[in-house]
């Protein structure tokens, strides 16, 4: 690697980290140049604490939303530059998709092999937008929710244009009653995009995320100095308060800092039971 891309790497790492140069020279010579892993590194260190800025990608690209008769699909393509995602062609690709991804549910493989309105298949399409821009594009991730069940609802946070942006969140509910709280619908899934909740109660959060979690909890606290065994029962309580911070039902509600999203639920059960049934948040480039 030369002194250019180990000198970018550290200003990568300081942005996502807010630690200072000499640490973060030190983190990537111990992780052989790996962000992720020196993110931990510091993290475990006691450096750095978990932050937004540390789910900040590179990727750029568009989510595009589709919504008739109370069904929605949503999609996700990426491009490799925010330049290219503000390309008339690449937009304008993006819309069919959406529509296409309506159509098939949300299935990718699918999608890929559906006919487009120039009569080539979307993957075909795919490759020669590739080769007229010079830039990756790749059709990420794609979601479907059905009515059956439910009423759904999305936001869209600083729409580009109609159902089109950089940041999407879908909520299904059961016991919506049209006449006394329809209009929450919508609000749940504001807070969504702003909460980035991974699993709507404790339970439904994946094993290996809190496992992992707890691990660089126990370090930092390791790390600071503190005994074992006042380690494990410190890291107790803050791998509680992160299950909480990161389930829907347990999150404070953004509207009321005083409530949490269950009792907004309770407060906004008539005829039936509220309940959240599914949720989706789409973020253009995260988690790449």
């Amino acid at each position: 690697m030369s002194n250019k891309d180990i000198l970018e790497n550290i200003k990568k790492l300081r942005e996502l980290t807010g630690v200072g140069f000499k640490d973060c020279k030190s983190a990537l010579d111990e992780n052989n140049g790996d962000i992720e892993k020196s993110i931990e590194y510091l993290r475990k260190k006691g450096i750095a604490k978990a932050s937004k800025k540390m789910s900040r990608t590179a990727s750029e690209g568009l989510v595009l939303i589709k919504e008739d008769k109370g069904k929605i699909s949503v999609l996700e393509i990426n491009s490799e530059t925010d330049f290219v995602a503000k390309n008339k062609d690449f937009i304008n690709f993006c819309k069919e998709l959406s529509e296409l991804n309506f159509s098939c549910r949300g299935k990718l493989e699918k999608l890929n092999n559906l006919k487009m309105k120039n009569n080539q298949l979307v993957k075909d399409n795919l490759v020669n937008l590739i080769a007229k821009i010079g830039e990756k594009i790749t059709i990420r991730r794609a979601k479907f929710f059905d009515n059956d069940k439910g009423h759904n609802f999305f936001y869209v946070h600083s729409a580009l244009e109609k159902n089109i942006g950089k940041i999407i969140s879908i909520v299904k509910l059961e016991g919506i009653s049209k006449d006394k709280n329809d209009g929450l619908g919508n609000k749940i899934a504001m807070h969504i995009a702003a909460s980035n909740p991974l699993a709507i109660d404790k339970d439904g959060i994946d094993k290996s995320i809190v496992d992992k979690e707890l691990e660089i909890i126990k370090a930092e606290i390791i790390n600071s100095g503190k005994p074992v065994d006042l380690a494990d029962k410190i890291s107790k309580g803050k791998i509680s308060k992160f299950l909480s911070d990161n389930s829907l039902l347990n999150q404070i509600w953004i509207m009321d800092p005083k409530k949490k999203v269950a009792d907004i639920l309770k407060e906004n059960s008539f005829e039936k039971e509220l309940k959240i049934l599914d949720f989706a948040k789409f973020k253009v480039g995260e988690g790449v």
